[in-house]
């Protein structure tokens, strides 16, 4: 709030809000599309497998992105009708827990798409033995150790997160996350190269090839998807931190309401592509929608 009267001062940028109803109807599909997600998975038994798993991580962390911004608007709104107090104890707290929350939130996405990267790596490169790496007890451990790191981390960076060495790191998982993108193509591109004899001589290895790539494909879209939705409100939490008084930064987080209205995007555009990309899905959600056995 002290950022943006000051930034009217020094910069002729109006600050753009969206509108309260578009705001809660954006969240409210993100939240009902992702739970789909995991009902769909939870009914269907076909569908309990460690990928599967990991894209249910993918959901919840979604919802949660949803759920957050929700309820930051909802105190907002509050304030501005005078039930609460921007500076009180127990808006203190309210407030801290809600960051934990976001936190929690971009956390588990990046280490959740890490995971499905981890399985697609597997899967690509150790077909014949991916059953014997990659079991449901491991993915399950792998979920349950992924989350109880992200929920101390969101904690710790949520107390200390006036700190510059605390915003720095939280950062710079994106440049990581584009990293990890070009590192997957590259691999994408030997494994195609190196296999291009045998898929031109053994059918069945076609068909395995494809559906291989086409997780990798996938999951190349979840990582572009995540990176053009966060790395906006990302840039803003930098910016805010290190030249708050600068007017080129000021005019910039002027669209505060429009990056935080990607984040909850992206929370609708990852079921899309789940049901776009997967087959099973699609089925599942046919059944569930016409309720058939």
């Amino acid at each position: 709030e002290n950022i943006s009267d000051f930034s009217l001062n020094i910069t002729d940028c109006a600050q753009v809000v969206v509108p309260e109803e578009v705001f809660f109807t954006v969240a409210a599909a993100g939240i009902l599309e992702n739970l789909l997600i995991l009902i769909a998975v939870v009914r269907n038994k076909n569908l309990h497998l460690p990928m599967y798993f990991f894209i249910c991580s993918l959901a919840i962390s979604d919802m949660l992105g949803s759920l957050y911004k929700t309820l930051e608007n909802i105190f907002i709104i509050l304030c501005k009708m005078g039930y609460l107090t921007r500076h009180g104890d127990f808006e203190k707290k309210l407030d801290d827990a809600m960051d934990s929350m976001f936190i929690l939130s971009l956390l588990g996405s990046i280490f959740s798409l890490l995971a499905i990267a981890a399985d697609r790596y597997i899967t690509i490169f150790y077909a014949l033995r991916y059953h014997n790496i990659m079991t449901l007890r491991r993915a399950v451990v792998i979920l349950a150790i992924i989350w109880a790191f992200c929920a101390g981390s969101s904690i710790a960076i949520a107390l200390f997160s006036y700190e510059a060495a605390t915003v720095i790191p939280f950062t710079i998982l994106f440049p990581l996350m584009m990293f990890f993108i070009l590192c997957l193509y590259v691999h994408m591109f030997l494994l195609a190269r190196s296999h291009a004899k045998k898929i031109a001589s053994l059918p069945s290895s076609t068909v395995h090839h494809r559906t291989n790539m086409k997780g990798a494909i996938t999951l190349t879209i979840f990582l572009g998807v995540f990176l053009c939705c966060w790395a906006p409100f990302v840039l803003h939490i930098l910016l805010a931190r290190f030249c708050p008084h600068n007017p080129y930064c000021a005019c910039y987080m002027s669209i505060f309401h429009v990056n935080g209205t990607l984040i909850m995007c992206n929370a609708i555009i990852n079921p899309m592509i789940f049901a776009f990309r997967s087959p099973e899905l699609r089925n599942t959600f046919k059944k569930m929608f016409y309720c058939s056995r």
